[in-house]
């Protein structure tokens, strides 16, 4: 009887053994369909690389750059898209290079190990450029902000720029400066970064070719708040004009000690200095000063208005750079669509030579360096505490 019992409680034991290993069988398969399942639909998905200073003093531009580049692959993934007939989904990798040149480098083979399908960035000219020979190197397009002519004279064929270079922006403002403003002798300062130093020399270039004598030419860092000595020095020269090649984090402390040292003449200076933080920094004595920006006023830029009102309901208040950034995203997305593929080698011919009608104008284009075609800048002043247009030059 015990013999029995014994026997019957073994074959049930041994019953529910194989009914337990069945149901874990049938779970396994499950969790592997499941796993299966997802890694199709992450195959859908196509990365792409943002690069930029999202923390310390260059963070503002960095982070309204990045919003617009977040929005325009908003607006694609509305759309439902399709590459080759297939859905996909954009999605934003985003990485702070802090404005260094070395981080920037990481920063690039980061995105390559990742197997982004393209890069937006980097902001500054000193990360855009040492990150462009790794990008190349991966094959992989990039629509840098960055304005160095450095940049797309190295002839990769993945390089693009979304703004006018320095040379364009540096020769136009120097000219104007002397033929505009009536300025003969001018005093020039950069912070010697590729952007600053680069705008710099183009614009004493432009500014000699004029008629005009640079009385002094003086250098910092773009770390440096503390100006005195310079201006000092600047003072005993008597300019018309002080030209400065840098980040509104410089000057806006140089224009208020430049008004507490009586030095009566304007700053003119590129585009990192026509911002809102510029203003904020400098206060009251910003008035009068001068910067160029690319490319023409919001409101006179084709899609400027809509696009201003819906950025504005997303993120607040718009930074200067950031519709650059949304059309450098539409304009890749668009590359990638028409050549049906995400793959760089496929699309990477079809954005080099792709007219694009955007945001910031409607025809967007290359040359055969990657530099924007037929770019227009505007020429801004500080009046009664804003920046007010005095007049657009170039473009069509």
């Amino acid at each position: 009887m015990q013999f029995v019992q014994k026997s019957a409680v073994l074959s049930a034991a041994l019953a529910l053994a194989l009914t337990a290993c069945g149901q874990k069988t049938e779970t396994n398969t499950a969790e592997t369909s499941s796993a299966t399942v997802a890694a199709v639909a992450d195959s859908s998905v196509v990365k792409i690389g943002f690069a930029a200073p999202l923390t310390g003093p260059q963070a503002h531009y960095g982070k309204g750059y990045q919003n617009g580049v977040q929005l325009a692959i908003d607006d694609v993934n509305e759309t439902k898209p399709t590459l080759d007939g297939k859905p996909v989904k954009f999605e934003l990798v985003a990485e702070d290079d802090m404005a260094d040149p070395r981080t920037a480098t990481q920063v690039a083979e980061k995105f390559v190990d990742a197997k982004v399908a393209g890069i937006i960035g980097h902001f500054n000219s000193g990360c855009a450029i040492p990150a462009s020979k790794i990008y190349s190197d991966a094959g992989l397009p990039q629509i840098a902000m960055a304005t160095a002519p450095a940049y797309t004279a190295q002839s990769f064929k993945t390089t693009f720029r979304s703004l006018t270079s320095d040379s364009q922006l540096g020769s136009v403002i120097g000219k104007y400066t002397v033929e505009k403003l009536g300025a003969k002798k001018i005093a020039i300062i950069d912070d010697r970064s590729a952007y600053g130093q680069g705008l710099a020399d183009e614009f004493e270039k432009a500014a000699k070719a004029a008629g005009a004598e640079i009385v002094k030419r003086e250098f910092t860092s773009d770390k440096e708040t503390d100006f005195t000595s310079i201006l000092t020095s600047i003072k005993g020269a008597k300019p018309d004009v002080i030209f400065y090649g840098g980040t509104d984090a410089q000057s806006g402390p140089m224009a208020r000690q430049k008004k507490r040292l009586a030095i009566n003449v304007p700053i003119v200076s590129g585009e990192m200095t026509r911002s809102d933080t510029f203003l904020k920094l400098a206060g009251p004595d910003g008035e009068g000063t001068i910067a160029a920006l690319a490319g023409q006023p919001l409101d006179l830029m084709p899609g400027g208005k809509d696009f201003a009102a819906r950025y504005k309901a997303k993120y607040g208040e718009l930074e200067i750079y950031t519709p650059y950034g949304y059309d450098s995203t539409r304009l890749m997305l668009a590359a990638m669509q028409a050549a049906g593929s995400a793959s760089p080698a496929k699309y990477l011919p079809v954005l080099a030579k792709i007219k694009h009608s955007g945001v910031t104008s409607s025809n967007i284009s290359f040359d055969d360096k990657g530099d924007l075609q037929d770019g227009s800048l505007t020429v801004y002043k500080v009046k009664g505490g804003k920046w007010e247009v005095l007049e657009t030059l170039g473009g069509k």
